[in-house]
């Protein structure tokens, strides 16, 4: 089972139930997808770390081939391509690695070669298996490295899958729901937490997964977020405290199930109520 978790920002709690929830169930892989910002292994501090580096494809031109047509550079949309005094100049940085302009050249001056723009780690904590994705800074877009990340975890079917998504709505996060059994979205108890509650909200639906909402930083009193829930008719799957020590145990990267038996409570509880809910729309979609 796959469980994607989603917030319209950072800050607001996202990887907090992440970790919790892969920590909870034991024999479980944690994939954290913020590759622009993972900070899941702050939390798990995986031991036995393998790394892999992620390449991507960018044109390579021989300018003794080239002849100046230049319909390499009116096909490329992104502009990476520009052809001055007599020679053809790739700009690697803004190559979305299309391949086009490779298959376009008619005299066959450009080829491909392989650009590093990140990489991934593999590592264990306890029971969990940590993968960690991480994108080199400067670099337009981190989709291929979440592409290898799902990739490699694709078959797993027979344990709990933690998907740790970037913050917002944008490609990165719809990448990473595209093979999610359920999503989980995570929001704070204010109008702006609405907003973006609101964002993922729309996300899920438009990919049609199932999805329910944990409340977090919960405090008495008025609760926009929980008001939003109710008009729209969505699971509150919980609601998560403002709590000083599970705070402090967060700020000091410490995981609260594997610390205190009242958080591991609180987590296990929110885990059965997502399997529940998971295991309901399944049947209902059957």
């Amino acid at each position: 089972m796959k469980i994607a978790v989603l917030s319209g920002k950072g800050g607001v709690g996202k990887t907090l139930v992440s970790v919790n929830l892969a920590a909870i169930e034991g024999v479980s892989t944690y994939i954290d997808c913020d590759v622009e910002e993972p900070n899941g292994h702050l939390f798990f501090k995986p031991k036995d770390v393998l790394e892999e580096e992620i390449s991507v494809k960018i044109p390579k031109v021989d300018n003794e081939l080239c002849n100046g047509c230049r319909k390499c550079v009116e096909f490329c949309n992104f502009n990476a391509l520009a052809y001055i005094k007599d020679k053809l100049i790739i700009f690697e940085e803004i190559c979305h690695s299309c391949g086009g302009c490779v298959l376009l050249c008619p005299d066959k001056a450009l080829t491909e070669k392989n650009r590093v723009i990140g990489k991934v780690e593999k590592g264990r904590s306890e029971q969990v298996t940590v993968y960690t994705g991480i994108l080199n800074i400067g670099e337009a877009s981190g989709i291929p490295i979440i592409d290898n990340l799902l990739d490699k975890n694709k078959s797993l079917s027979d344990q709990l899958v933690v998907i740790d998504c970037p913050p917002g709505s944008a490609c990165s996060v719809m990448e990473s729901i595209q093979d999610a059994d359920y999503c989980i979205l995570v929001a704070e108890p204010t109008l702006f937490g609405v907003h973006n509650l609101n964002m993922v909200y729309e996300l899920v639906q438009l990919f049609n997964k199932p999805f329910g909402v944990v409340l977090n930083k919960c405090l008495e009193g008025e609760n926009p977020a929980e008001e939003f829930c109710k008009e729209k008719v969505i699971t509150i799957l919980a609601r998560i405290p403002f709590d000083n020590e599970l705070g402090t145990l967060t700020s000091n990267a410490e995981i609260a199930v594997r610390k205190s038996n009242r958080f591991r409570d609180m987590f296990f509880s929110l885990l059965d109520t997502v399997k529940k809910e998971a295991q309901h729309e399944a049947a209902t979609n059957s």
